[in-house]
């Protein structure tokens, strides 16, 4: 009884990331998350 509330909970919360990953896409998030971590890499290494 316990394992199939367990996967149930992991099948909603996998549910819960992947709509929240396909709505960040849809507003257009993905290019400013690469911008910033390009510009995070690039002051670590000193050369922005």
């Amino acid at each position: 009884m316990k394992d199939k509330k367990v996967i149930w909970i992991r099948r909603a919360l996998i549910a819960a990331a992947l709509g929240f990953l396909i709505f960040g896409i849809s507003r257009g998030e993905a290019g400013t998350v690469l911008k910033k971590a390009v510009n995070i890499c690039l002051e670590c290494i000193g050369i922005g």
